[in-house]
């Protein structure tokens, strides 16, 4: 079959056909689209010009004509392009067709992110991404006697460097973590520098 201009890439356009009646303007689509420009319109087979003939409305799912076509026009729209439920492809959890960028991303690279407070995808340039971690450093002083040290709420063994004049302590060993109290099982020495290093969870 041949086309005029580019042929499609992936199977074929989908055509819709409206039933006007002289008085309706809205119309619900069978396909989402992205824009009004993602249809091809024709009524009484004269193609109409998007955002000056029609507009989409309701999210992509519907066509509104600026002014009703008439009932004995034949309406139709080709559908150019559909928008793809990303909301759905989210939630799924699963990406198809899809390219592996097998090297690290370069600073100029576009990333898509799902923003929870607009519910809707968005592009964001790999080095406006924090990349900064984080830690917070506890230091003491041992004074043979004090074994217990506070730490933040939720740590856990492992979720901590403890060191002992700089020497690295062994978890569940050398210490234990209950709520807010990291516990040494001998209390370090008097004068030993004690630092509790609490890694970015």
């Amino acid at each position: 079959m041949a086309y005029i201009g580019r042929e499609p890439a992936y199977g074929s356009f989908e055509k819709q056909a409206l039933t006007a009646d002289g008085s309706t303007t809205t119309f619900n689509l069978d396909y989402t689209v992205g824009s009004s420009s993602s249809l091809l319109v024709s009524v009484a087979g004269v193609h109409q010009e998007p955002e000056v003939a029609y507009n989409i409305a309701s999210g992509g799912t519907q066509i509104v004509f600026t002014a009703a076509p008439a009932a004995v026009d034949t309406v139709f729209v080709i559908f150019l392009g559909i928008a793809y439920d990303a909301g759905e492809l989210l939630s799924t959890g699963t990406i198809t067709n899809k390219t592996e960028l097998a090297e690290q991303a370069a600073d100029d690279d576009l990333l898509l992110i799902y923003d929870t407070s607009t519910t809707s995808l968005k592009k964001i340039q790999k080095s406006n991404i924090a990349t900064t971690l984080s830690y917070t450093t506890r230091n003491a002083t041992g004074d043979g006697t004090t074994t217990d040290y506070t730490v933040t709420s939720g740590v856990g063994v492992d979720d901590v460097l403890v060191m002992e004049n700089g020497i690295v302590q062994k978890p569940t060993t050398d210490y234990t973590i209950s709520g807010t109290t990291l516990t040494f099982t001998t209390a370090p020495a008097n004068g030993v520098a004690i630092q509790i290093r609490e890694l970015p969870r």
